[in-house]
């Protein structure tokens, strides 16, 4: 099945009940037992029908054993945390996103959870990092916000090499240009919020995982911990992936122009978006996905030019989050990533002056006149 017809029959994609062509909505929090221990479902923090439709069509997005669906990509992230215990080591990619890092350096540090965050794009550094008590390596690729690349094959087989698990963050990409449990991957995840529900009105976060072994430890996490998504929200982000592929291609359409101007913009002191040759790790993503989204980065050189560019936008609404139908625009260091300590922001180059756009599906050509007369 190929992936824009995959969006729409995979999972379970309608009632087997009635033969409704929209899976129901099912808000019951409990099911009756046809005896102790003969059930379907049983209590709707362990399973639910409209949840468990999600949650297979997760699992057929990127080919995976199972797919689980949470209460927010936080919830997902944490929930997936759990799989380890006190004491062991994780390898975290240095550019990640801001509620990741307060998670890792100031959430879980508290349960002895022993983190380094380095720059996964350099596998020799992934190397060094390396402990005897390492037990997974996280990774975003395209990282959010200086879209840097990581090789996923190539940390995958580092990875199967020391016995690791590899946990792939795939929101910025989504399933339909990615699927890193295709290259080696054992854990993808995604905000769901973002590119999925594609609406700006839905909260979620999901995870696929390539084994039944892995199937089995998260599902009892899932039910033990019961950050679980909401039946109406379950719902929500079935309708939304069922337009991802026309999203993504309008998306990425309107991105490579935008990329392209900036690029060219004297305003602009550099640019960030993986469908531009001149992007490090450009040849990489080629190989490891099928495009290139619709997320950019770009720095004017301060934070009062960014400021002004921000207030005098019309199209791009000045917000958190990203991948949905309208453009955004924020600044990574005030906003997104303001949890991360300023010296540390300065290392990885999240400046002041860096813009990131969610670019959406308007009119290219009002999107860009748009961001024209803001930068003059």
């Amino acid at each position: 099945m190929k992936k824009k017809t995959l969006m729409i029959h995979g999972g379970i994609p309608r009632d087997p009940h009635t033969g409704a062509v929209s899976v129901p909505v099912s808000r019951a929090s409990t099911f009756k037992q046809n005896g102790v221990g003969n059930f379907l479902y049983e209590y709707a923090r362990t399973k639910n029908p409209t949840r468990e439709a999600l949650e297979e069509l997760v699992k057929d997005l990127e080919g995976g054993v199972a797919g689980f669906a949470f209460a927010s990509g936080m919830a997902a992230i944490s929930s997936v945390m759990h799989l380890f215990k006190a004491g062991d080591h994780l390898i975290f990619t240095d550019d990640v996103y801001g509620g990741t890092f307060r998670l890792m350096a100031k959430v879980l540090n508290r349960f002895s959870l022993d983190v380094s965050f380095v720059d996964t794009s350099d596998p020799n550094q992934i190397e060094a990092a390396l402990k005897e008590n390492t037990k997974a390596i996280y990774i975003e690729t395209p990282t959010n916000p200086l879209l840097k690349i990581t090789d996923i094959r190539a940390v995958s087989e580092i990875a199967k090499r020391r016995g690791l698990l590899l946990i792939v963050d795939n929101t910025f990409s989504t399933p339909y240009w990615q699927n890193p449990l295709q290259l080696g991957a054992d854990i993808v995840l995604h905000s769901a919020t973002k590119y999925l529900g594609g609406h700006s009105d839905v909260v979620a976060g999901v995870v696929a995982v390539n084994s039944e072994k892995l199937k089995e430890e998260l599902h009892f996490i899932q039910n033990s911990v019961g950050a679980v998504l909401s039946p109406d929200d379950s719902w929500m982000l079935i309708r939304g992936i069922k337009t991802l592929a026309i999203r993504m291609e309008a998306v990425e359409e309107n991105a490579k122009r935008i990329a392209e101007f900036l690029e060219g913009h004297g305003a602009v002191r550099k640019v960030y978006y993986p469908g531009l040759p001149s992007h490090k790790g450009h040849e990489i993503h080629k190989k490891q996905a099928k495009g290139f989204g619709g997320m950019i980065s770009f720095d004017v050189g301060s934070g009062e030019k960014a400021e002004e560019v921000v207030k005098k936008v019309r199209y791009f609404t000045l917000a958190e989050s990203l991948g949905a139908v309208e453009s955004l625009i924020s600044i990574p260091a005030k906003m997104t990533h303001a949890s991360i300590p300023y010296e540390r922001r300065q290392e990885l180059g999240i400046t002041d002056g860096l813009i990131r756009l969610s670019v959406g599906i308007e009119d290219a050509e009002d999107l860009l006149e748009d961001l024209a007369q803001a930068l003059d």
